[in-house]
């Protein structure tokens, strides 16, 4: 196979700080080359850099295209070059998708642009695209927004959107980081056809060591910005030589919780949870009220002092709507008792179960407030829940709290007065962690809390909540789509598809 991207010694620096030091690697035409390392490895600018898409970097070295250095382009011939020969996919669809044009209209563009088409010839082709990613119903789905799209189907049109220009490369970043196990093997997959039909290359962007397995042909390690290990993939992964990779390899999630016993005090008691919601009825039905769509359909489950109940799924499953019907954020029918109380959906009357059961979300930088300090973030239960402690007091327990989840003033001077925005994933996810934490919680709700963190980072965090359940006896219901994390934490596991429990263990 000929070379069709070969990139020499690439030096990329921000603002004077160097963050991507000489980094070398090829891609041949029809190739599968994985970029891997941590957050912050630089794995992702350096594939933004070939498309003159990181902005503010000051960039040398060369990247061949065929006979072009995409390094010294000129903006207009970039353009020329962006969604045509090279193409991107980017991690989260709802961001990089125009929430307001149709997805038709945004695939009907590329190929206007691109390949000259009329508006007619354009739509027809946005629909053979749809169809060639699966979307069902294509001929009605390109008229579809992106909010009116799930998750998996989001990231089908961006695919689509890609593969309008006819590319030879194919950029993937981080493609299936947001979906749950089925879909992202269903986007591999597709992936992987869509390669074969058309005989492009692809430079997948990850952290995920098992989707590297899968799917890629060669791996490049990158740790800090420089390039510590790179191969063929079964030889690099099987026997890593750098201490990086073998710490990347091994960072598999381990289990180190308390056994569970049938006599610890019952925390949970679900008995026939039912959620429902109302949605439009299609043509003259619609004239007399909305339809209903059920979520889950009469589940039951206990959940015991000191366990973890996990909660698998695919997308659509209804594990999401367990979890706020526990949080009592939605209305659900059924009996559901917290230390024997049930919710009152009264504020006042309720505030002791708010205390008793917090939650952690899956991305804690859209669930911490950019504008309130650290100090503000964590110590904000305690304001509400202990009113009447004094503003010492309080900063003592923060602190006391921040240590406990491994961040201290020592680690970062003036923790108390900074932002979310200045930690990283990892951390935030502590700080989330720590704000649940602090006003004691008998129960912690754990929606995807790992799957936005790279493997080690992952692999921290779920040590922190082992430890943490250990030291307190809380509580987890943990949902969750990686069996992994799954498998490392969870005492009993409850299946669900289309609402319904199908395996409970």
């Amino acid at each position: 196979m000929s070379t069709l991207l070969k990139v020499e010694d690439l030096h990329m620096s921000f603002q004077g700080r160097e963050v991507v030091h000489g980094v070398s690697f090829d891609i041949k035409a029809g190739e599968k080359l994985a970029l891997v390392g941590e957050s912050g490895s630089g794995k992702t600018v350096t594939a933004l850099s070939l498309l003159g898409l990181a902005r503010g970097a000051w960039v040398r070295g060369s990247a061949m295209f065929e006979d072009a250095d995409l390094l010294h382009m000129s903006e207009a011939q970039l353009r020329g070059v962006r969604g045509g020969d090279i193409a991107m996919i980017f991690q989260e669809p709802m961001t990089a998708l125009n929430p307001l044009f149709s997805i038709g209209d945004q695939i009907a563009e590329v190929l206007q642009l691109k390949r000259g088409m009329s508006a007619a010839e354009a739509w027809n082709q946005a629909i053979e695209l749809l169809t060639d990613t699966g979307i069902p119903e294509p001929e009605r789905r390109i008229h579809s927004f992106p909010h009116q799209l799930s998750g998996g189907q989001r990231q089908r049109a961006m695919i689509a959107m890609a593969l309008a220009g006819q590319p030879k490369l194919l950029l993937a970043d981080e493609p299936t980081t947001a979906l749950d196990v089925s879909l992202r093997q269903q986007i591999l997959d597709l992936l992987d056809s869509l390669q074969q039909k058309h005989g492009m290359a692809i430079l997948l962007i990850t952290h995920d060591l098992n989707m590297v397995r899968r799917f890629a042909d060669r791996v490049v390690v990158l740790e800090n910005g420089y390039v510590v290990e790179q191969g063929v993939v079964a030889q690099v992964l099987a026997q890593p030589v750098h201490p990086y990779t073998q710490k990347l390899v091994n960072s598999q999630p381990e289990r180190n919780v308390l056994p569970a016993f049938a006599s610890a005090p019952l925390v949970i008691q679900a008995k026939g949870i039912h959620v429902s919601y109302a949605v439009p009825r299609s043509g003259w039905r619609g004239w007399f009220g909305s339809g209903q769509f059920v979520a889950v359909h009469g589940l039951d489950f206990d959940l015991r002092a000191g366990q973890t109940l996990g909660v698998i799924g695919e997308s659509g499953s209804g594990k999401s709507s367990l979890a706020l019907a526990v949080l009592n954020l939605i209305p659900f029918q059924g009996s559901l008792t917290i230390d024997g109380q049930a919710w009152a959906s009264q504020a006042a009357a309720d505030l002791n179960l708010r205390q008793a059961v917090q939650v952690v979300f899956q991305d804690p930088f859209s669930s911490l407030s950019p504008r309130m300090t650290v100090e503000e973030v964590v110590g904000e239960g305690l304001q509400l829940h202990q009113p009447d402690m004094n503003p010492l007091d309080r900063q003592r327990h923060v602190l006391a709290t921040l240590t406990e989840v491994g961040l201290d003033e020592a680690q970062f001077p003036g923790l108390l007065a900074r932002y979310p925005h200045e930690f990283s994933g990892g951390q935030r996810q502590r700080l989330a962690i720590a704000r649940a934490l602090i006003v004691k919680p008998r129960v912690l709700v754990l929606d995807e809390p790992t799957s936005a963190l790279d493997v080690t980072i992952q692999k921290q965090v779920l040590d922190l909540l082992q430890r943490l359940q250990r030291e307190h006896g809380l509580s987890y219901l943990l949902i969750s789509h990686d069996m992994d994390v799954v498998q490392a934490m969870a005492h009993q596991v409850l299946t669900l598809k289309d609402g319904h429990v199908v395996e409970s263990k």
